[in-house]
């Protein structure tokens, strides 16, 4: 996993042709905004989490956000000990975003 401020995180995945943007956060805190070609993965439903993660393609790079870091960087390194090597968590997640929401 790599901890990527906002401006980092945002070039590097609106560059990326491998780039996956992934939301661990709840549906109320979706209702809320989310950033544009996210998919919705709520980590708080852990056994729908790991079973969505496992059929994930290895091979492609993931953008990872929730409100505020915390829940991005667990759900990293979760899908990296199931053997999705390229995750990149936003520090400071949502809260801190400063891009487009929808």
């Amino acid at each position: 996993m790599q901890e990527l401020s906002q401006s980092q995180w945002k070039e590097q995945s609106e560059n990326d042709a491998n780039a996956v943007i992934l939301d661990v956060r709840t549906d109320m805190e979706v209702a809320q905004g989310m950033i544009p070609n996210a998919q919705q993965m709520d980590i708080q439903k852990t056994t729908v989490f790991m079973d969505k993660i496992k059929q994930l393609d290895a091979s492609k790079n993931y953008y990872v956000y929730c409100r505020s870091g915390a829940r991005s960087a667990q759900a990293c390194m979760i899908m990296n000990s199931i053997g999705i090597e390229n995750t990149y968590n936003l520090i400071g997640g949502i809260l801190d975003w400063e891009g487009e929401t929808v």
